[in-house]
């Protein structure tokens, strides 16, 4: 089996995919003659579209790869996740989105200098590129290194071919080009995701039943174990760690936000985030279930020692799937790390323009150009990330660093009339070299970093605003 090849089929079917994507940017590009297009669709934008975007481009390669992989080598402790989403949707159409909708923000981050003021401002949006610069180069050198496996493809040379082609497409088109690409994306990672499920249920003597029963064996489905444990995972701490992951990924990140004011009405907002926390319980499970079917298939069989959990899947497709079905499904991965890629760096590009430069005249021309810079430097980060070990780990340690003492400042803003930026300055000073202790000196499990950050920063900056007057 180490001698299967990529095959010409399956680089047509790829190739297709890629040029079709380009070909979307392009028809958009012109169609932005102002910013308001270019950032906000004129906030004209299809909820469900919207609703397919927002899903899209949050499941990166990172939750495509890595959900199975963690279920391939620990257990289904994530299921959990798909109960949060539900749970925290109410949660963040009540907190932020009428807030955001009464000010016609155009990102996040301007109520932050309504409620702190610029300096608070101008620290968040920072953050916010920071850690959406680490996670761009997760969603470029995932797919890059499933194309690695499968084809033999050096590994950086798969890395500067994904970020090129992801960021050839979103320059030109804008927002609109972003969100009607990722609706072609969400049809083909959700149909993919579908595809390989079934034919590993068909694959599997016994079916469904074998790989439950191998799962409960071997204990991939013990996850409502309530001790403390740093260095493991279990169902309660996945459910505290991802209560606070999702509000961040949907209440304050402007890789969401950008999108849900793309609606241009609360009543729409709260249909596209319906529509995916329904979409995150259907897939997430899903994804999970072909991580449980991967080690069922894989039990009799002896994997190679390179390929570990992130990378059974695509060895899977590329060696168990005919031609032509392998390269659509390995396109499904491209399309999950794609809607990521474009979206982040459009964000980013947003960001920058409408937070920091302002008052820049030809900002879509700028935009154009700093989403070409962004995802330049992006793909430079992949290669630092390819060291990190497992992909969602890699996630998990930029995120907590960076966004999740972001959402702290946010509900000290909403929840609290004590806190302040000053205080919680202090929780950030605090927090980061706490959660940086927590993953390279305790080591402990990832899913504990972005809680840990938060609670650290919220809880600091709460205390040390007492020291400090509210400032304006």
């Amino acid at each position: 089996m180490q001698g299967v090849s990529f095959g010409a089929l399956n680089y047509a079917v790829l190739a297709i995919y890629l040029s079709g994507m380009v070909l979307i940017g392009l028809l958009f590009a012109r169609k932005q003659d102002s910013a308001e297009m270019f950032f906000l669709g004129g906030r004209k934008l299809p909820w469900l579209a919207v609703g397919m975007s927002m899903y899209a481009s949050l499941t990166s390669a990172v939750t495509y790869l890595g959900l199975p992989g963690t279920a391939y080598s620990e257990n289904i402790s994530l299921i959990i996740v798909c109960i949060m989403s539900p749970i925290v949707a109410p949660f963040i159409l009540l907190l932020f989105y009428p807030l955001y909708h009464r000010l016609r923000v155009t990102t996040s981050y301007e109520y932050i200098e309504q409620r702190f003021g610029p300096t608070a401002h101008f620290g968040v949006a920072a953050l916010f590129v920071l850690a959406r610069l680490g996670w761009l180069g997760t969603v470029v050198y995932a797919p890059a290194m499933a194309l690695s496996i499968v084809t033999g493809i050096p590994l950086w040379a798969c890395i500067c071919m994904m970020g090129l082609l992801a960021t050839a497409y979103t320059a030109p088109g804008g927002l609109p080009a972003v969100v009607w690409t990722d609706v072609v994306q969400f049809v083909i990672l959700i149909g993919g995701a579908i595809w390989v499920a079934v034919s590993l249920v068909n694959g599997i003597d016994g079916g469904t039943e074998t790989i439950m029963a191998l799962a409960r064996e071997t204990g991939r489905l013990h996850i409502a174990d309530w001790k403390i444990n740093l260095f493991a995972m279990s169902g309660p701490i996945v459910a505290v760690s991802f209560f606070f992951q999702l509000m961040q990924d949907y209440g304050t990140d402007q890789v969401t936000v950008q999108r849900l004011m793309a609606t241009g009405s609360l009543r729409k907002t709260v249909k596209a985030v319906s529509f995916n926390a329904c979409t995150d319980f259907f897939l997430i499970a899903l994804l999970l279930f072909i991580g449980l079917g991967l080690f069922a298939f894989f039990q009799p069989l002896e994997l190679p020692e390179s390929i570990t959990g992130d990378k059974v899947m695509p060895y899977y497709i590329i060696h168990y799937l005919p031609q032509g079905v392998s390269g659509l499904l390995i396109t499904a991965v491209f399309a999950a790390a794609m809607s990521s890629m474009d979206s982040g760096i459009n964000s980013i590009a947003t960001v920058i323009i409408n937070d920091f430069v302002k008052s820049a005249k030809h900002k879509v021309r700028l935009a154009r150009i700093l989403t070409v810079v962004m995802g330049v430097f992006a793909t430079g980060v992949a290669f630092y990330v390819s060291t990190l070990g497992g992909i969602i780990k890699a996630f998990a340690s930029f995120m907590s660093l960076f966004s999740a003492p972001v959402l702290a400042l946010f509900l000290l803003g909403i929840l609290t009339r004590r806190g302040n930026f000053y205080g919680w300055l202090v929780g950030l000073a605090v927090s980061v070299p706490a959660t940086l202790w927590l993953q390279k000196v305790v080591e402990a499990h990832w899913v504990y970093y972005f809680p840990f950050s938060f609670l650290v920063a919220f809880t600091i900056g709460l205390l040390a605003s007492r020291l400090f007057k509210n400032n304006d």
